[in-house]
């Protein structure tokens, strides 16, 4: 995922977007037609999450943290330099 403050975040189209009140805390923003999970945003916060895959490149996105790195895969390997939280760090 990335983050950008919703004040300046512009969507092309929002025609299949359908937000999901996934907690008290929080919303998932998924397509309608494909099932697509697209963006998570906190509903008292002002930024947007949204899935880097689905981003066209080149992005100019870089990894600046790990995190739940104690709940991931034994598959995944993390062997760059970036911080790692045991939890949202």
């Amino acid at each position: 995922m990335t983050s950008v403050p919703e004040a300046v975040f512009t969507l092309k189209s929002s025609d299949t977007l359908r937000w999901y009140r996934s907690s008290d805390a929080a919303e998932r923003g998924f397509c309608d037609h494909c099932g697509g999970n697209l963006f998570w945003r906190a509903v008292a916060g002002d930024t947007i999450s949204i899935t880097a895959g689905t981003l066209d490149a080149p992005t100019g996105l870089t990894i600046a943290k790990h995190i739940y790195v104690e709940d991931k895969g034994d598959y995944y390997d993390i062997s760059d330099s970036a911080a790692q939280f045991s939890r949202c760090g």
